[in-house]
């Protein structure tokens, strides 16, 4: 594939279908451990649901490395700069190396604190911190994979992370049972048992990246010289990546506060709603696979000055965006009632994860607009205005929400109504401002 030239339509669906099929397995490999959790017990599962905005800490700094990796080498690319290029490459090893040890220590100081604040019980806490104290041992496993991933995502490949995550989604199978029940000379773990599956499926997706990078040219030119900390390209990749780590993280705020308000219902509503967006991410997979394509095809163009070619990547993305998310929407409401049974046999976990299911059909077309608009400016290294987005979107709304319904004192479904209403409201305007920029600042900005 050539992504300076071949048809950017084509290079679309030819970089995005492996993504997608690499971040399906991605996903899945979180339904398994939502799975397991639902048989250890439902405040397994609560606690599994409210873990998630806490462990986001460490995929929120592996998306920040990922794209700065992405965007930077992939710019160095285009502009034909192979010095840049490998300076880059080896310099996001480092940071990666760095940045893993300050998320572990955050992860270790915060977690039960943030387990209280979304008004957990003392069960839920005890088996979240089970969960979360094994992952952040772990912290550098996931960073430094897509560190080393982010130079291959640069020249196109989408093709290696995904058999790395197929195959760590089967290893995650067999392993969860294991260490959460126990097997022969292993003892049972039971919810620390996801996190030791979760390592060791990590561990083979490392393995196997690195395996064809020793492969690439590029990379067979790299010696010991190269991995000295240089300023000038850590300072790019820290300017790079923390705006981004920053602005997702704020999905974690957004989690937090939505689990915060569902808990006034009950455990068991956490539960439902916690089971029901492993669902919805699945159906997101497209989007987010169109998303690697475009930070990779745009990252690249930017780099050679094709400015036609970069408004055209955003604007085809958007549209296939859209119409895969209509299709989807009108699927997950007409299964809504099925798919929380997946998880759970409790009747109100069921209940509620098909509440949120329903209202969540209406929410899905607005998303791509926000996710392709996010990945156009990480691609164009304005990771600032993703951050601006993402902070409108993930603090300002969810703060929002959580006020009005507070105010009218609103129940389960009337709060994700709301939540609708600006989610879409949000993303419309996001719209129309990427618009503006490309006609206005694209070749200045």
């Amino acid at each position: 594939m050539n992504l300076l030239k071949d048809d950017v339509s084509q290079l679309i669906k030819k970089l995005a279908i492996p993504a997608s099929v690499g971040t399906l397995f991605q996903t899945l490999y979180t339904l398994v451990d939502t799975f397991y959790a639902g048989k250890i017990s439902p405040e397994a599962l609560s606690a599994l649901s409210k873990s998630f905005p806490i462990y986001f800490l460490i995929i929120a700094t592996s998306i920040g490395v990922t794209v700065a990796g992405t965007s930077l080498i992939g710019s160095s690319i285009g502009e034909k700069n192979e010095k840049n290029v490998l300076g880059y490459f080896t310099n996001i090893i480092l940071y990666s190396v760095i940045i893993s040890i300050i998320v572990s220590i955050i992860g270790f100081s915060f977690s039960e604190k943030l387990f209280l604040t979304m008004n957990s019980s003392r069960e839920v806490i005890t088996l979240g911190l089970e969960y979360t104290n094994v992952i952040f041992y772990g912290t550098i496993l996931f960073i430094l994979v897509v560190a080393l991933n982010s130079f291959l995502h640069a020249e196109g490949d989408t093709v290696t992370y995904r058999n790395a995550l197929i195959l760590s989604f089967f290893l995650n199978i067999l392993l969860n049972p294991i260490f959460i029940f126990g097997f022969l000379f292993i003892p049972a773990f039971g919810v620390a048992g996801i996190g030791y599956a979760t390592l060791i499926a990590q561990f083979l997706s490392l393995i196997i990246v690195l395996i064809k990078l020793l492969k690439n040219k590029r990379i067979k030119e790299i010696t010991f010289q190269n991995f000295k900390i240089k300023f000038f390209y850590i300072k790019n990749i820290f300017f790079q990546s923390m705006p981004i780590t920053i602005a997702i993280l704020g999905y974690s705020i957004a989690a937090t506060i939505v689990f915060t308000y569902v808990a006034f219902t009950g455990e068991y509503a956490v539960a439902g709603y916690g089971a029901s967006t492993r669902i919805e991410q699945v159906v997101l997979l497209p989007v987010l696979g169109i998303n690697t394509a475009i930070i990779s095809i745009i990252a690249q163009n930017i780099g050679a000055k094709y400015y036609d070619r970069v408004k055209q990547s955003y604007f085809i993305s958007v549209k296939y965006g859209l119409v895969i998310m209509l299709a989807s929407g009108v699927l997950v409401f007409v299964t809504a009632d099925l798919m929380p049974k997946f998880f759970s046999s409790n009747t109100e976990v069921i209940e509620y994860g098909s509440m949120y299911l329903k209202i969540s059909a209406f929410i899905l077309p607005a998303y791509p607009i926000f996710f392709l608009s996010n990945g156009f400016f990480m691609a164009l290294k304005k990771s600032e205005k993703a951050m601006i987005n993402n902070i409108l979107r993930n603090v300002l709304v969810p703060f929002l929400s959580y006020y009005i319904a507070r105010s009218i004192d609103a129940d389960f479904k009337t709060f994700f109504y709301i939540w609708a209403i600006l989610q879409w409201l949000i993303s419309i305007l996001l719209f129309f401002y990427v618009k503006y920029y490309i006609n206005n600042k694209l070749t200045t900005g």
